[in-house]
């Protein structure tokens, strides 16, 4: 069950109906205590099985295609692969990845917007087809490197909201839609659909109405130029709340029924990446060093004081931080809260915290300002909604030690896996019992799958 970032190697913890994600917690905490105290994700995989039927339920007919960069880890797409996910590639170690597991290139699409040329030249040689395209400086490059790639012209969304202002921005407008298609008529490429993107952050579902009808502008442009239009991709943005996509798809459907319909040969895919993982890993990291500061500045600029002056404030540093697993907290909010691992009284006293990665880096802040109980150098603290955009390529600074992982599933996630006929050979054998009802010492607890 414990294995590296990169190890192909892993085995996953097969749960009894006994055992929860707080004892797999717990026994981690206890092993790593004996052992040396290491930061460590614990993936419920099952989580991953449980949000592919709730996508089947609400979304089904569209597709999803798995974005590879918001976790690359072996566990995650070894399962998402078994249970019929496509996969959205944004570089050649990706594609290589997914290929590894036996994905087939029809399933696999290219989606990077800037491509590197010997990027474009390997996607062809392994015969993933489908990339996206927003200029003619990109389309170019693919007619040089890959002469039968099949384009999503990439639209841009009017989805830019106050907080969204700063970040880049990707796709082409309607206008130019006109000459990218004179481009590739010259030059012989196929454009095959159009590829949309709504943020996450997006509050306004009015965006997605005027996407979809974009699209279908692009499709009538498209048959003027005699090209043959069968793919429509509406892009990620999904946060993994029922709630949210239940609003997408009252919002979407009437729309793509009535614009691209069935009998229109269409096929209408999606890149959900966060909805997949996000919820299915926790981190645990450990606090390595605590000092008392001044009130006045942990708190924000603009922030009234309103603490008493005799209370102590805190500021703790932890074993991983925004060069390693909080490395999105340097473009986004945490939208996470820390909570302590250690029991502790109802009624034990809170004091105003910060929280800091291990690099001693003036950026390298985790938490800004929370209300914790007073904590001691050796203690746990535990994020959940950490599987998306924290478990990829890790930072060396400051000999910076990548967080173990630890896989686990329940049996009747496993069931569930069985009963739709997607548990494979070659997955079962990462798999291995884990009993409930034991203590098994740290050299056993988690010992590698045969």
């Amino acid at each position: 069950m414990k294995g590296f970032l990169e190890d192909a190697n892993y085995s996953i913890g097969l749960l009894d109906e006994g055992a929860t994600l707080a004892d797999v917690i717990d026994n981690c905490i206890y092993e790593h205590t004996h052992t040396g105290k290491r930061a460590f994700f614990v993936g419920d995989l099952g989580k991953l099985v449980k949000n592919n039927i709730q996508w089947q339920n609400v979304m089904a007919p569209i597709k999803p295609f798995y974005p590879v960069r918001c976790n690359s880890t072996p566990g995650v797409l070894e399962i998402l692969g078994t249970l019929g996910v496509g996969f959205a590639c944004s570089s050649k170690s990706e594609m290589a990845l997914v290929q590894d597991l036996g994905i087939s290139p029809e399933n696999i699409i290219y989606t990077n917007p800037c491509k590197q040329a010997s990027q474009i030249k390997y996607a062809a040689k392994a015969g993933i087809n489908i990339m996206t395209c927003d200029n003619d400086t990109e389309l170019k490059k693919i007619a040089r490197n890959h002469p039968n790639a099949k384009l999503l012209l990439h639209i841009a969304t009017e989805d830019i909201t106050a907080d969204e202002e700063m970040n880049m921005k990707f796709g082409t407008t309607l206008k130019n839609c006109r000459h990218l298609m004179e481009c590739a008529k010259e030059l012989g490429v196929q454009i095959v659909g159009v590829k949309f993107h709504v943020s996450g952050s997006c509050k306004e579902l009015q965006t997605y109405i005027h996407a979809i009808s974009d699209a279908r502008c692009v499709f009538d442009m498209a048959e003027e130029f005699g090209f043959k239009m069968n793919m429509l991709d509406i892009g990620g943005g999904f946060t993994g709340s029922e709630l949210q996509l239940e609003e997408v798809n009252h919002v979407i459907r009437p729309l793509l029924d009535v614009y691209f319909p069935k009998e229109s040969g269409v096929n209408v895919i999606a890149e959900p990446g966060c909805y997949y993982v996000s919820s299915a890993f926790t981190l645990a990291v450990n606090i390595i060093a605590k000092k008392t500061v001044e009130y006045d500045k942990l708190l924000p600029s603009g922030v009234e004081q309103t603490r008493n002056d005799d209370e102590p404030v805190f500021t703790y540093y932890i074993n991983d931080g925004v060069y390693g697993s909080f490395a999105s907290k340097l473009s986004e909010k945490l939208n996470t809260i820390p909570e302590v691992h250690k029991k502790y009284k109802e009624d034990e006293p809170l004091f105003a915290s910060s929280l800091w990665g291990p690099s001693c880096d003036e950026l390298d802040q985790v938490v800004e300002n929370c209300l914790l109980p007073e904590l001691s150098v050796g203690d746990w603290l535990i994020f959940d909604n950490m599987g998306s955009g924290t478990l990829g390529e890790q930072s060396t600074f400051n000999d910076y030690q990548r967080p173990l992982i630890y896989y686990m599933m329940s049996f009747s996630d496993w069931d569930e896996m069985q009963d739709a006929g997607v548990a494979s050979d070659t997955l079962m054998k990462n798999f291995f019992f884990v009993p409930s009802c034991i203590q098994l010492s740290p050299e056993d607890r988690f010992s590698t799958a045969a």
